[in-house]
């Protein structure tokens, strides 16, 4: 594959959206067709390699169609999670009484379940436990930056802990239930770190927040010993229409944003993917991945395509801040999605058109990455407008010593150590946050409160946790459970809240926004609205290979509506720094010139 080495592991990561799987999958096709025997293993809770590879992918090893030396896998780490709470929940059915069961079951539900548990499966394929279907090369089509990082870091990450405390349990379960695989863990690792056996490939989009977020995980994987990586530069764009004033503006910003990327990434070895007019789906679409654009075939096929074909009618921003004003003039309005499809953005836009417009507006995010304040900057704020921030790691530190003063009281050092460990989790943090949180909500009584939640998987935890605490209270309020109205309630209640699910208007968006929108179906949710973000259709170009993207983007804008959404807004490309700026600017003016 053209100068770069190829290692028996491959690992892709990245930000959500920047195209992992289709490189993954790419580069697993052009493998196979030369010859070699590949394993390409999902290990993406939001996984679409069904769609990408045209074959029913699932969790057992399957041959790809027409692809005669590839196979592939996908672990699903809920499914993952709720195998390993039955092997731990087996023995002590007979045991223990049912509540004391349901008691465990519900502490094995938080994040750090599915990623141990995820980490079992995965820690298969890299160890060498399935002999009997030899690889000369697994790819593995990792999960968005955060998920992985913290895939990684568990073998590091609990060794000590099952090491030191092999009859204790905490979120993990009993840690019992893993030393049988801890040698196994301990070759994971080596392979890993061995820059003879792991490559890492670091997958951005030439944008400033992709470009960001691989350069952290490349000093964290970095720190954990996995130093041999690689930077795939996906969807660069060259112009065929030098007219087109979106199209040189799109060029002229990526190629800033490549200019200005941390020493780190420059000096790494790199490969650059050009944007495609369509969607990677399909064996056939994988194999050009790495041939040159022919701009002769996208000129010729951009002529065929209708005005109505390549352009979308749908309400933008303002229709979404007049209808919203039109329903209430106070509430809570969230707005969640998959990491790297812009809730900040639209978050912090939405807050300043309501300000705007004179409404009393508080705006804060539980981002973790804390993207927000470097999207408002040095903008002027309207004066209804305040702003705050959620710091999960404050509020977890906080946390973490409530919990020892309370529990940690008549402990040794030694157990006040491993206490502190423990609560070192994920789940910890969501807990924590929430404390936080539901003082935002109540909030909204007299004021639109506009929260930036951060991106998916901690997104579903923050409303589990929220879920949790609606249940603790009605257990334990003596008051009438008729007149309690608990956070979890105002969520579930639409004259309150407003949801809104962002997504990037591209299959595999699409398809993680649907499982999200499911999730918060159960938990008694029904979203106020889709918003497209980035919609090529709803922004004016003339450039035949933008035109094309916009025509493949109105079938999926289509299906969006008729099969997910109550509401749909699309939001045009903006191709410049000041993206929030140009987003509460008028329609006219929001598209650079």
């Amino acid at each position: 594959m053209k100068n770069l080495e190829i290692t028996p592991y491959i690992f892709f990561t990245g930000k959500g959206g920047v195209g992992k799987t289709s490189l993954a999958s790419a580069t697993a096709v052009k493998l196979a067709d030369e010859g070699k025997d590949v394993l390409l293993i999902s290990t993406d809770p939001a996984s679409n390699l069904k769609e990408v590879l045209e074959t029913d992918i699932s969790d057992k090893i399957t041959p790809v169609n027409d692809v005669p030396n590839l196979h592939a896998v996908n672990i699903d780490p809920e499914e993952s999670a709720e195998e390993y709470r039955n092997r731990v929940l087996s023995p002590l059915e007979d045991v223990l009484p049912e509540d004391e069961i349901n008691k465990i079951r519900e502490e094995l539900s938080g994040a750090c379940t599915t990623e141990i548990a995820a980490f079992d499966e995965f820690a298969r394929y890299v160890a060498g436990d399935e002999d009997d279907q030899p690889y000369d090369v697994i790819i593995f089509d990792t999960a968005p930056t955060g998920h992985t990082l913290r895939l990684l870091e568990l073998p590091e990450a609990w060794s000590d802990f099952i090491e030191k405390n092999p009859d204790g349990a905490s979120c993990i379960g009993p840690s019992s239930a893993l030393k049988t695989s801890q040698q196994r863990y301990q070759k994971v690792v080596e392979r890993l770190q061995d820059k003879g056996t792991t490559t890492i490939y670091l997958v951005s989009r030439p944008d400033a927040s992709a470009l960001r977020e691989a350069n952290r995980s490349s000093k964290e994987l970095d720190e954990l010993g996995l130093s041999n990586q690689l930077l795939l530069i996906n969807g660069y764009f060259e112009p065929i229409d030098s007219s087109d004033p979106f199209a040189r503006k799109m060029k002229e910003q990526a190629d800033e944003n490549l200019e200005q990327m941390p020493e780190r990434l420059k000096e790494m070895e790199q490969l650059v993917f050009p944007l495609r007019p369509y969607n990677l789906l399909g064996i056939d679409k994988l194999r050009k991945v790495f041939e040159p654009l022919d701009n002769d075939e996208i000129k010729d096929k951009s002529e065929s395509i209708l005005t109505e074909e390549h352009e979308s009618e749908l309400p933008d921003l303002n229709g979404l801040v007049d209808d919203i004003i039109a329903d209430k003039d106070h509430g809570l309005i969230m707005t969640m999605g998959k990491g790297g499809v812009g809730k900040t953005l639209i978050a912090a836009a939405v807050a300043m058109k309501l300000a705007q417009r004179g409404y009393p507006v508080h705006l804060t995010t539980t981002d973790p990455a804390a993207h927000l304040q470097g999207h408002i900057g040095d903008m002027e704020l309207p004066e209804e407008l305040t702003v705050d921030r959620i710091d999960p790691d404050e509020q977890k530190q906080e946390y973490i010593e409530k919990v020892l003063r309370q529990k940690g009281k008549d402990k040794t050092e030694e157990e006040r150590r491993l206490l502190r460990e423990d609560l070192e989790s994920p789940c910890t943090e969501e807990v924590a946050v929430f404390q936080a949180f539901s003082k935002v909500i109540h909030k909204a009584k007299r004021q639109y409160v506009v929260v930036d939640t951060a991106p998916t998987g901690h997104t579903l935890l923050l409303i589990d946790t929220t879920g949790s605490y609606h249940k603790e209270v009605l257990r334990n309020t003596s008051m009438d459970k008729d007149k309690i109205k608990t956070p979890y309630m105002y969520l579930q209640d639409p004259d309150y809240s407003k949801l809104l699910i962002v997504a990037i208007p591209e299959t595999t968006p699409i398809t993680e926004a649907a499982k999200l929108q499911d999730d918060l179906h159960r938990s008694g949710i029904e979203p106020y609205a889709w918003i497209a973000n980035q919609s090529m259709s709803a922004t004016p170009v003339s450039d035949p290979l933008l035109k094309q993207r916009a025509a493949e983007e109105v079938p999926l804008l289509k299906e969006i509506e008729e099969e997910h959404a109550n509401r749909l807004y699309a939001i045009p490309w903006i191709a410049n720094d000041d993206i929030l700026e140009a987003l509460v600017k008028d329609r006219a003016d929001m598209v650079a010139k």
